[in-house]
């Protein structure tokens, strides 16, 4: 990657990478929820929160580190 190449910040997922996300989210909370609420670690809980702010706003933390890693331009 060149110096004046800029990779775009916060690229826009698409629906299905939303409805992705999401049903990532339900399938780990019923994990959790057949578990036991009070038995699981508390990190257990970051991925389905940042899974749930990603598919509501659209940016995936995911897509944007790796362009960031790979250098791609959109």
């Amino acid at each position: 990657m060149h110096s004046n190449d800029k990779v775009q910040l916060f690229t826009r997922a698409g629906l299905p990478m939303r409805v992705f996300l999401l049903n990532t989210v339900m399938l780990i909370m019923v994990g959790i929820w057949l578990t036991g609420f009070d038995k699981v670690n508390w990190s257990l809980y970051l991925i389905p929160g940042v899974f749930t702010l990603s598919s509501l706003f659209g940016i995936c933390p995911g897509i944007n580190l790796w362009q960031i890693i790979l250098g791609d331009k959109k």
